[in-house]
């Protein structure tokens, strides 16, 4: 029997998971796998609740990023009812939903990304965590943190209820308009939002791109996979969040697909694996070709660094500045190290507080005509967004009454499920040798998941308490030889 080290539970992500790595007689790693315990019921629960009540239902997917499943809920709803949201409606909703990408950026790149660069990936755990980073770079920075995204929120709570589990989206409009006194605050908060992504990029320059160190793990093996890349684009194939045509490119660079979302089954099928209850989406025209990369395996990646692969630029210009820079950095496009999605991130961060300054600027923005009434029997609808964490699709179908019959939600985290498992088992490879393991190396292996920012669907289900992680590590016939204990 191989040994065995379980990683259990894995952290600083959203949810629950584990991992396990499998050793040959020798030690080196055999396979390694991350397995997500928890169970996502949503799809069979929603099936005969009327379709007006899922954007404010999928919110509870998650604490962390319902305003991603809110709005792609809403998405689908309008499409359901074939109704289009008025012009005020449409820019609010993007102004909330760009307020939600900087929000949540940050929450990952200072709080659960951030401390392996910024305190460093092999110190000790009890100082890589929020408070190792203010250790770092100083509690000013840290209030000012804490301080943009409460601002930023506030912005959300106004406009649809609640930052957690908004309600302001309906079929064909929003619940709540903007005034002028509120536009005026609100854009000074995105103009700080603005100053607050240029230092972010700053302190990734100043901590990360002036190590050596660092930049030599970013650009190494170890962090890289060849994969195709998914991503929605406006017109001018630069990056967009709310609403677009969905792009893929081959690990080349070349165009493989540009297809409407509403399209997105004759693109994309689902693996399954008897460990996981994680499904794998992969490329249906090139297909499942196994936990594989390169150009004939049909594994893709979303999320901020595919995005950025599958586009031609940013919106914005100071986006596109720090866009061309990284580019030049990494050494072209598209560019596949992991590690890289933390910069990404944080660009992403900027172009979305660049658009909230562009919206709260638009006359528009203050219209009273907030909703368009449906008029059409409810009958099938598609609604697709970029989540933080990548493209998130809600698929819903409903009798003449608006009741759902089948709901399909291909969730943001999932397109990137098998990368995940991929790149979980090339970092161990390389950092686990002849049965040699530290609590150091081991956060290496989880370093590998944690540009993804994984967000597994119902960890805010969880029972609440402490879990300690516990590594067994097991000799060649099966006996426990050692326990580390974090």
């Amino acid at each position: 029997m191989s040994r065995r080290i379980t990683i259990d539970p894995i952290t600083r992500l959203e949810g629950h998971g584990k991992i396990e790595i499998f050793l040959d007689e020798r030690g080196d790693v055999e396979r390694a796998f991350l397995q997500v315990p928890e169970l996502r019921g949503f799809e069979q629960f929603a099936v005969g609740r009327p379709v007006e009540e899922m954007p404010r239902i999928t919110a509870r997917i998650c604490g962390v990023c319902p305003t991603a499943h809110h709005m792609a809920a809403t998405k689908a709803a309008d499409a359901v009812f074939q109704v289009e949201p008025t012009v005020t409606a449409r820019k609010l909703r993007e102004l909330v939903y760009n307020a939600f990408f900087v929000e949540d950026h940050t929450l990952h790149f200072f709080f659960l990304g951030g401390p392996d660069f910024v305190v460093g990936p092999q110190a000790p755990a009890a100082e890589r965590n929020i408070l190792g980073v203010i250790g770092k770079v100083g509690a000013e920075v840290g209030t000012r943190v804490i301080r943009m995204r409460e601002d930023v929120r506030e912005i959300m709570t106004y406009l649809f209820g609640k930052a957690i589990h908004p309600v302001g989206g309906l079929p064909g409009g929003v619940a709540k308009g903007l005034d002028e006194a509120h536009r005026l605050q609100f854009l000074q908060t995105a103009r700080a939002a603005v100053e607050f992504g240029e230092f972010a990029l700053q302190v990734f320059d100043d901590i990360v791109l002036k190590n050596k160190a660092y930049v030599e793990i970013v650009m190494g093996e170890a962090y890289k996979i060849k994969t195709y890349y998914m991503g929605m684009v406006n017109d001018k194939n630069q990056v967009e969040f709310y609403d677009g045509l969905l792009r893929v490119v081959d690990p080349e660079g070349r165009e493989f697909a540009k297809f409407r979302p509403a399209d997105y089954l004759d693109h994309i099928a689902e693996h399954v694996e008897p460990w996981t209850y994680v499904k794998f989406p992969f490329l249906k025209k090139v297909g499942w070709k196994g936990f594989s990369e390169g150009k004939d395996s049909g594994v893709y990646r979303v999320a901020p660094l595919a995005r950025l692969n599958a586009a031609d630029g940013m919106q914005t210009p100071q986006a596109q500045k720090h866009f061309e820079r990284m580019y030049s950095v990494l050494g072209g496009k598209p560019a596949h190290h992991t590690l890289a999605f933390h910069w990404a991130r944080l660009i992403e961060a900027l172009q979305a507080a660049e658009k909230m300054v562009e919206l709260l600027e638009d006359p528009d923005i203050t219209g009273t005509h907030l909703r368009n009434i449906p008029t059409h029997t409810p009958a099938e609808g598609v609604g697709v967004v970029e989540a933080p964490r990548g493209v998130l699709i809600h698929h819903y179908k409903t009798d003449e009454q608006g009741l759902l019959t089948e709901a399909n939600l291909i969730v943001a985290t999932i397109g990137n499920a098998a990368a995940i498992n991929m790149s979980i088992e090339k970092a161990a490879k390389t950092f686990i040798k002849a049965g040699q393991v530290s609590e150091g190396l081991l956060n290496m292996v989880e370093m590998a998941f944690r540009p993804y920012d994984p967000c597994h669907g119902c960890g805010t289900h969880a029972w609440p308490g402490g879990g300690p992680l516990t590594i067994h590590i097991h000799d060649h016939t099966g006996a426990r030889i050692t326990e580390l204990r974090r």
